[in-house]
């Protein structure tokens, strides 16, 4: 990895058609973004499918890709995306949210001052229809989370885990080593939130870092993300799959 590369934020978008009219808006929000000198931000688009419908939205701007594959869901639009993530951290941001200011210099400056640390979240502030924000209840105190914390807490309140995954930032050689995002339908951000809970420590700020936004369209908000039996393989295959890493012993860093 280059100097240049190796100082480099990546940040992945899966987008579908219904979000794509909601990318200029995360670009407004990234573009306010300031990072230490010396550090870049890249941003990869991925459509989850080949429609013709989202490339309109697509910002013209050197740093910004777009990249289409097959339709799998926004994990596999993810995973798809680390083929080109050439830098040394990885940033989640839906097409449909915004980063909040400073969001990526807080989550640099915490993985940059202390080597064990894998990921990072922060708070998130749901952006409702009118405009208005509202807070999640019950977030951690800020500080690093030692593995096993995200697990516990999510299998204790009803799979509702205590930190957002649609805030993650993580060593982009971490997330490859757990396989990127889950195969599953939804929850495969979840997923990956666990797996890296499991293997290595994280950190949490209780500044918000992005606005989740409530809509209509969101897969989130349809009736077969809520589909009972779904919903139970989900979260059955997402908890075994960070038990077992837990159970292997294998840690980052070594």
């Amino acid at each position: 990895m280059s100097a240049a590369v190796n100082r480099r934020v990546i940040v992945v978008t899966a987008v579908h058609a219904p979000s794509a009219r909601f990318l200029p808006e995360a670009y407004a929000s990234l573009r306010a973004q300031w990072l230490p000198a010396g550090w870049e931000w890249r941003w990869l688009i991925q459509e989850d499918g080949t429609t013709d419908e989202v490339r309109p939205h697509v910002p013209d701007d050197p740093r910004v890709s777009f990249h289409q594959g097959r339709h799998g869901g926004p994990g596999v639009a993810r995973t798809l995306a680390l083929a080109r993530a050439d830098g040394r951290y990885v940033k989640v941001l839906d097409a449909d949210d915004q980063l909040t200011p400073g969001a990526l210099a807080r989550d640099l400056a915490a993985l940059e001052a202390d080597p064990t640390l894998g990921w990072a979240t922060s708070g998130v502030l749901d952006l409702l229809p009118d405009g208005s924000t509202a807070a999640f209840p019950d977030d951690p105190d800020e500080g690093p989370l030692e593995p096993g914390t995200v697990l516990a807490a999510w299998t204790a309140h009803g799979h509702r885990a205590p930190v957002h995954p649609a805030s993650l930032f993580a060593r982009r050689d971490l997330v490859l080593a757990l396989g990127g995002w889950m195969a599953l339908p939804a929850s495969e951000d979840t997923g990956l939130l666990l797996a890296l809970d499991a293997v290595s420590r994280g950190w949490f700020t209780r500044e918000p870092g992005l606005l989740y936004r409530k809509w209509e369209g969101q897969v989130t908000g349809s009736p077969a993300h809520t589909d009972t039996a779904e919903r139970t393989a989900r979260t059955a295959v997402a908890e075994a799959r960070a038990r077992a890493l837990a159970a292997y012993g294998w840690r980052w860093p070594k």
